[in-house]
C-alpha cells in the first residue's frame, strides 16, 4: 500500500520561506506525477505544483509561481515544496499527492491524483 507523509509546516511570518517534504513508501509504487494541494476551510483543495517524475517537468499555480519551487530527490523517494516570499494568503493545509497516469491537461485536478498525504499545516502570519 502506497504511503506518502508529508513534513516540514509549520508557522511563519509574511515574507519568509519554508520547506514542505514528502516521503514515497510502500513497496511497488508507480508515480507519473507528484503534485502539492492546498487547502483552507470551506474551500476546495487548490493545486499548487506538480512534477512529472520522468521528465522533471513543473507545473506551478499562477499564484505560487515564482514563489515556490518543487524538486526532488529520487534516491530518497522524497519531493519537495520550497516556499519563499509567503504571503498570509498561502495559509493553508499542504497536502502531497501522487498519481500513477500524467494528463497536461488535467495534472491540476485533485480527482486525478491515485494517493494522498495526511496534510501539514502551513500558517503565515501578517
Amino acid at each position: 500500500q502506497a504511503q506518502l507523509v508529508e513534513s516540514g509546516g509549520g508557522l511563519v511570518q509574511a515574507g519568509g520561506s519554508l520547506r514542505l517534504s514528502c516521503a514515497a513508501s510502500g513497496g511497488s509504487f508507480s508515480v507519473s506525477v507528484m503534485g502539492w494541494f492546498r487547502q483552507t476551510p470551506g474551500k476546495e483543495r487548490e493545486f499548487a505544483a506538480a512534477m512529472r517524475w520522468s521528465r522533471g517537468s513543473t507545473y506551478y499555480a499562477d499564484s505560487v509561481k515564482g514563489r515556490f519551487t518543487i524538486s526532488r530527490d529520487n534516491a530518497k523517494n522524497t519531493v519537495y515544496l520550497q516556499m519563499n516570499s509567503l504571503k498570509p494568503e498561502d495559509t493553508a493545509v499542504y497536502y502531497c499527492a501522487a498519481a500513477r497516469i500524467f494528463n497536461s491537461n488535467s495534472y491540476y485536478f485533485p480527482s486525478k491524483y491515485d494517493y494522498w498525504g495526511q496534510g501539514t499545516q502551513v500558517t503565515v502570519s501578517s
